[in-house]
């Protein structure tokens, strides 16, 4: 299966994973706990009971995987830094050995060639901030952004890119309105002001790391989607304006308009988020990249019951519908709704989670192989049309801890053995190799 359009020579080709999906070493050189450790230790949590103690090892095994990144022929790796590692209660104390780790991660990736863009946060909170409130706490995101500049200043020299934070929807709405995530709130009022402090930790965290003086590009990755009408009906068209704006409009439009999305903010009436003189053009700053993650599309009927989706690519592991022309629908409009406030945009996670079986020691994963390719035509037909893409990862390197889901679910190329800790390449591996060598020959 191969990809008719050719990518721009320099276009960036990568993998993504995040700290405490892969790294386990959880209470090791003085790591301090996040809320995803707490979290995992309730009763109920983890479908699977599994937690992030050891997961794939990688603190122990990061040699073996960037070895295997470079044979895969990637240009980049995007990963994260786990901020209870490096720094256990979110303030205070700095952790050398923490920072050691990532010096050492560095190290390896630089003697391989292979570039490093770093996540300040994905969604692993120190659990000492929480305790004083978290993210409902303003103060947290002038924590954030102290650790922000201290990465900055340690590691900004030897990074292709930097972006703050990682999905603040789901640290804000799916953490603290549906408590299927840490720290597990249902409260949706509490919900829009995490969103705004993730926001705000974002622009403070961007003036921050110019401040001391980093020169890697910065930005922020959202997942994000375009949003379908089931049916022309006035109701539906309406619906999944809303669902656009609450999803997409509620990150975008505070970045780069300044507000807001207006039917978005007028929904959430009292539970709107409170919004303190000069926030917007703290949060506003500008941004060198946007990195993009995409999953799925939305699906908006106001009809009981809701009007059946097409569905003719099938659904992932997850649940989740396949709709790569999705991927191209976002990106178009994205364009349309921002224009030249559009910074480059990186594709910083896009896969599926399969349900991966080993047979005679191999993996083969038609779906997954079918998923990359249709999403990278639905790519490169969308930069056809204009949209400044600079490069894509690819979610994931490494069977990993899948959150709620806990181990249960697989979006790696690379099969892991939670047992043995093997490693073993899926033939989406293969493909993804053969792949990014085929745009490199041109």
């Amino acid at each position: 299966m191969t990809i008719q359009q050719t990518f721009p020579r320099d276009f960036i080709w990568g993998v993504a994973t995040s700290a405490f999906q892969i790294e386990g070493a959880a209470a090791v050189d003085g790591r301090g706990p996040s809320i995803w450790d707490t979290f995992c230790a309730l009763p109920g949590k983890i479908i699977d009971g599994s937690d992030g103690v050891t997961t794939c090892d990688h603190y122990h095994r990061y040699p073996e995987d960037v070895a295997i990144m470079a044979g895969l022929g990637v240009d980049a790796y995007r990963f994260s830094l786990s901020w209870s590692r490096v720094q256990p209660r979110g303030y205070g104390d700095w952790n050398e050995a923490g920072f050691d780790f990532y010096d050492r991660l560095l190290g390896e990736l630089e003697a391989e060639g292979i570039h490093a863009y770093l996540t300040l946060y994905h969604w692993d909170l120190p659990q000492a901030l929480q305790d004083r409130g978290g993210w409902a706490n303003r103060d947290t995101a002038y924590r954030f952004a102290e650790y922000a500049a201290e990465v900055g200043r340690r590691f900004g020299h030897r990074l292709a890119g930097i972006a703050t934070h990682n999905e603040p929807f789901c640290t804000a709405f799916i953490g603290n309105e549906v408590g299927r995530f840490a720290p597990g709130y249902q409260d949706p009022g509490l919900a829009a002001q995490v969103a705004h402090h993730l926001l705000l930790s974002h622009g403070l965290a961007v003036k921050a790391m110019r401040a001391a003086g980093v020169t890697a590009p910065l930005g922020i990755v959202l997942n994000q989607s375009d949003a379908d009408a089931a049916t022309d009906s006035a109701a539906d068209r309406v619906q999944a304006q809303l669902e656009y704006e609450q999803f997409t409009g509620w990150f975008m439009d505070p970045l780069l308009k300044g507000h807001y999305p207006p039917l978005a903010l007028a929904h959430l009436g009292d539970n709107a988020p409170q919004v303190q003189d000069g926030d917007f053009e703290i949060i506003g700053q500008p941004l060198d990249f946007l990195g993009v993650n995409y999953y799925f599309r939305i699906w908006a009927s106001t009809s009981d019951p809701q009007v059946p989706r097409p569905n003719p690519q099938g659904l992932t592991d997850m649940g989740w519908e396949v709709y790569a022309q999705g991927l191209s629908d976002l990106l178009l409009r994205l364009q349309r709704e921002y224009g030249a406030a559009l910074p480059p945009i990186y594709i910083t996670e896009n896969g599926m989670a399969n349900a991966d079986q080993i047979t005679d020691g191999e993996i083969h994963d038609p779906q997954r192989i079918a998923f990359l390719h249709t999403h990278l035509t639905a790519l490169a037909d969308a930069m056809q049309h204009g949209v400044d893409v600079r490069g894509y990862f690819e979610w994931s390197l490494l069977d990993n801890f899948e959150w709620d889901s806990g181990l249960s679910k697989r979006f790696g190329i690379v099969h892991v053995d939670y047992q043995t800790q093997k490693r073993t390449l899926k033939d989406s591996a293969y493909w993804y190799r053969e792949f990014i060598s085929q745009q490199k020959r041109g």
